[in-house]
């Protein structure tokens, strides 16, 4: 919107000032040997802020000087205010420099302001006024829903900034790669950056993030967090109790729940049977207390939740004190018994190596003996006797 003020009075006053311009140009003055000049400093300032308009005078010698707006309305004529503006305001005017300040600064602000010096010959400088918008927080808009195994849009959005800020969206310190938009609204921008990712029930909860840089800004980044919010079917596993269940002990079984809504319902039941009429359920817990052999089955932990629904299942089985000790107490035998199979295997495996050892050391002896009837001069007789190695022995002894 243009500056504050009465148009009707600034016209009044525009009017009333080049009137007495005219007359002070219609008045023969006398010659001035320096030349005047006017000199106008360019300002940048955030929007919100004040900015500070100087015009430098040099060689000035009390000449009428002029400071307009961008839009050609006088703001003060010499020290004189002439728009009705409370927010413009004459801090100094001297033979040197002339300053006005301009506090709460927008954007419609901007532009040129002119610093004139009424001499024979008018002189003007243009100090430029640039106005700078920062970008606030980014806004983070969720365009699908995440569903394990599908994708998620995201987008990041600043609506407003002067210039245009630069968007980026981060995860584990790298950069996630989107679709970067631009709109502008004639003295601001609107960026966003859309980004779309695949998920799984392992991202639920993991952070990205949208940075927003500009230049008014430094180094310094405004930076909007987003954890992933991925919906996944529920899981289900029965934690049961260690050891043996005796008749006359309590059973107590935990259903352990996940997923994205977390079910809000955990559902106990016995396949093919009703539940004990000892049983208590309290959320995920099941307990039995006072627990006999008419217990034993299947027990059936179910949850369920938009996205799908899972089981888990725990057979039980309820022993007597008898049995149980009698099964307790073979378990030494059992022991015993390997044991025993262990040393008969054993000593087998020492009678064959034993048999092996007898068996070649014969053959080695009548290897021998054959060779001592050699060196005798009777292996021939030997030989004469045939393959009858007894009779031939009894030959060789008469």
């Amino acid at each position: 919107m243009p500056p504050h003020g009465h148009r009707g009075y600034c016209i009044i006053r525009s009017q009333f000032l080049f009137l007495v311009l005219s007359i002070f140009r219609s008045v023969s003055w006398p010659t001035v040997v320096r030349s005047q000049a006017v000199q106008a400093e360019n300002v940048t300032v955030l929007e919100g802020g004040t900015a500070q308009i100087s015009c430098r005078l040099q060689n000035y010698d009390g000449s009428i000087v002029v400071i307009q707006n961008p839009r050609r309305q006088t703001l003060f004529f010499n020290g004189t205010r002439a728009l009705k503006d409370d927010r413009f305001q004459m801090v100094l005017f001297t033979q040197r420099l002339v300053r006005i300040t301009l506090s709460n600064v927008s954007v419609w602000d901007e532009g040129g302001y002119f610093c004139q010096l009424y001499t024979d010959d008018t002189h003007h400088q243009v100090a430029t006024l640039t106005v700078s918008v920062p970008p606030e927080v980014p806004t983070v808009e969720v365009k699908t829903e995440a569903v394990e195994g599908g994708e998620v849009e995201l987008v990041c959005l600043s609506p407003r900034s002067k210039p245009p800020a630069t968007l980026r969206w981060m995860r584990d310190r790298r950069e996630i790669q989107g679709v970067v938009t631009q709109q502008d609204y004639g003295k601001t921008y609107s960026v966003s950056n859309t980004i779309t990712i695949p998920v799984t029930m392992r991202d639920n909860g993991a952070q990205v993030s949208c940075e927003a840089s500009h230049p008014a800004l430094g180094t310094q980044r405004k930076v909007r967090h987003y954890r992933l919010d991925v919906h996944f079917a529920p899981t289900v596993k029965i934690i049961p109790p260690p050891g043996i269940l005796r008749e006359g002990d309590s059973l107590s079984l935990f259903c352990s729940v996940t997923g994205n809504p977390l079910p809000r319902i955990v559902q106990w039941s016995r396949v093919n049977d009703t539940l004990p009429e000892r049983a208590e359920t309290v959320g995920p817990t099941l307990t039995v207390s006072r627990l006999s052999q008419a217990h034993n089955g299947t027990y059936l932990c179910q949850a369920h939740n938009n996205y799908g629904r899972a089981a888990d299942h725990y057979t039980l089985l309820v022993y007597d004190p008898g049995a149980v000790v009698e099964t307790q107490s073979a378990v030494p035998y059992a022991v015993i018994g390997g044991v025993l199979a262990l040393l008969v295997f054993t000593i087998i495996c020492v009678l064959i190596v034993t048999i092996w050892c007898s068996v070649r050391q014969k053959g080695s002896y009548l290897t021998h003996e054959a060779s001592g009837l050699d060196e005798h001069g009777e292996v021939q007789e030997a030989f004469l006797n045939g393959n009858d190695t007894r009779e031939g022995k009894k030959e060789y002894l008469l």
